[in-house]
């Protein structure tokens, strides 16, 4: 006798997991918005890590540059944040 698979549980599963995935996306998360001030500092952070890692940045866009690049100043940027925060909690 051939063995016969029941496809109605592949598509329960996925389903399901669709389902649940559309309700975390309506999680009720706002958005915060920050000041003008903040963005400047923000920006000029984030040039001061790009420089310390000799990423050229420029103002505004900087869709050009690799993913390999723009992960090294972010995760670097975190690095530092962290860093200020441990020592500033004391």
């Amino acid at each position: 006798m051939a063995k016969t698979t029941s496809t109605s549980n592949k598509s329960k599963s996925t389903n399901s997991r669709s389902g649940g995935s559309s309700s975390a996306s309506s999680s009720g998360t706002k958005k915060q918005s920050i000041s003008p001030a903040q963005k400047t500092k923000f920006d000029s952070f984030k040039s001061e890590v790009a420089s310390s890692l000799n990423v050229n940045l420029k103002e505004g866009y900087n869709g050009d540059i690799s993913a390999k690049d723009a992960g090294k100043v972010g995760g670097e940027m975190v690095k530092r944040m962290i860093a200020y925060a441990e020592n500033n909690m004391k």
